[in-house]
């Protein structure tokens, strides 16, 4: 994949994510350019999981009537865990806009 290329099968969002990322951290090389893409994958089977979920409700009735978790809620949480430590793996130096805690007093 060359430079700049954002892959084609990406969503809007994760392609606006890609296009970000690459800018704003230069991320140019091999390796990165590809643990971005599996990530906004992730990122992308997270968001269908997600929107799955917000029709279906949070639970399904099963062939016996029992009440059953969503099935899709596994593939929601792994992807978006994948989605992150991609992000991870990239070693991003992302620095707080605020400081963490309370502020200084008066």
């Amino acid at each position: 994949m060359k430079k700049g290329n954002c892959p084609g099968h990406l969503s809007e969002e994760a392609k606006l994510i890609w296009n970000e990322l690459t800018s704003e951290y230069g991320i140019e090389d091999a390796g990165g350019l590809r643990i971005l893409r599996v990530s906004l994958e992730a990122f992308d089977r997270s968001q269908k999981a997600r929107e799955a979920i917000d029709a279906d409700g949070m639970t399904v009735i099963d062939k016996a009537g029992q009440i059953k978790s969503h099935p899709l809620l596994p593939i929601e949480r792994d992807s978006r865990a994948a989605f992150l430590a991609g992000l991870k793996a990239l070693n991003l130096d992302i620095e707080p806009l605020k400081g963490i805690g309370r502020p200084p007093g008066r």
